[in-house]
């Protein structure tokens, strides 16, 4: 039986990047070395890590001035990085969700933080608009797409600080413009690799400002200048991150990410709409293209159940909602095909006639 693979992350990835990686496993370049057994200092490793850094400036269109890292420690590291190298005095944080409150948790340690808006009042279950960010602030941290909630920033935004971005989970999926970012990150395992690796994207002006000591493992500038390798990288996530982008070049870059994803969440979401058995939970301005959040209308609550049955016996896993939403979440990155999502659709149709 075909899987669809819905989970929220760990996530589907492209199955070419899957089939290299294994074949990588085996046999690295044609070394009889396994990938996981070669020096990361080596030539061949050397030229994976340098590629991939060349993709990711060519498919964002990186301005010159910014450096590009692979890290480990995932995103909820960054949540601490960023305040250690870069808030001095004080921060605003946009509050969208679970992920927004970590950050802020964490900021908190290093200076003042200002809350500019939240959504917590209704389960941030939309993205706020018109608010201020203060011009004194060190920078002002976005958390781009809520996996959680379902909901999405569309676009850049425009303010006067610097902007921080966590773009974890909608990394690219649609064009950025970097310029207005002084730094951006993304735990891996939703668009980008296997769980293991963070991509950080800095410009390099915005480092060195603090007055504090920043120990080395955590500060921006030994890593830039060592070539993401001051310790040991995570190799084989390195490695898988270099054969996603080589699909999503060989796939219409992040425009062309950009339409299907657009294409597979109106399919998504119009069924939601439709169906009377389902409804969402998200502002429908607000709604993610990565995660699309839906549960079961009142009158058919107790069927919440019986759909996810229904839809595992066909194949689709990782649908079952987080514990602060409830019901359903369909996660359709970018390696998801849209075959998958019809099928969904399909299914919730199906269950629709029977119940």
């Amino acid at each position: 039986m075909q899987k669809h693979n819905f989970s929220a992350g760990p996530s589907i990835l492209p199955r070419e990047a899957i089939e290299a990686t294994a074949q990588a496993v085996l046999n690295f370049n044609n070394s009889g070395l396994s990938l996981m057994e070669v020096s990361h200092r080596g030539k061949d490793f050397d030229a994976v890590i340098t590629e991939a850094r060349a993709l990711v400036k060519e498919l964002l269109a990186v301005p010159e001035g910014y450096s590009v890292l692979f890290l480990g420690g995932g995103a909820s590291l960054q949540f601490c990085m960023v305040p250690f190298n870069l808030l001095e005095k004080k921060a605003a944080y946009l509050n969208t969700g679970t992920w927004a409150n970590k950050a802020i948790k964490e900021a908190k340690g290093f200076g003042e933080v200002v809350e500019v808006a939240s959504s917590k009042e209704a389960n941030f279950s939309y993205i706020p608009k018109n608010y201020t960010v203060p011009d004194d602030v060190d920078y002002f941290h976005v958390t781009t797409n809520n996996t959680i909630f379902g909901t999405e920033l569309a676009g850049d935004l425009t303010v006067k600080p610097y902007m921080v971005a966590d773009m974890s989970s909608d990394i690219f999926s649609r064009p950025v413009d970097v310029a207005r970012y002084g730094l951006i990150y993304a735990g891996a395992q939703k668009n980008l690799s296997c769980a293991g690796v963070t991509l950080v994207i800095v410009k390099d002006e915005i480092l060195g400002k603090v007055s504090r000591h920043i120990p080395s493992m955590l500060d921006y500038k030994i890593h830039i200048d060592g070539d993401s390798m001051y310790n040991t990288p995570p190799c084989l996530p390195v490695y898988t991150a270099l054969q996603t982008l080589k699909w999503l070049k060989a796939n219409g870059g992040v425009a062309g990410a950009q339409k299907r994803n657009k294409a597979k969440a109106a399919i998504l979401y119009s069924e939601i709409d439709r169906n009377k058995l389902f409804k969402g939970t998200a502002a429908v301005e607000d709604r993610s293209l990565m995660n699309v959040c839906f549960v079961m209308n009142e009158a058919y609550q107790e069927l919440e159940k019986d759909f996810l049955a229904f839809a595992q016996e066909r194949g689709m896993v990782g649908l079952k909602g987080h514990r602060s939403v409830g019901g359903f979440r369909a996660s359709i990155y970018n390696a998801m095909p849209i075959e998958s999502v019809q099928a969904l659709v399909d299914a919730m149709k199906e269950f629709e006639k029977t119940h």
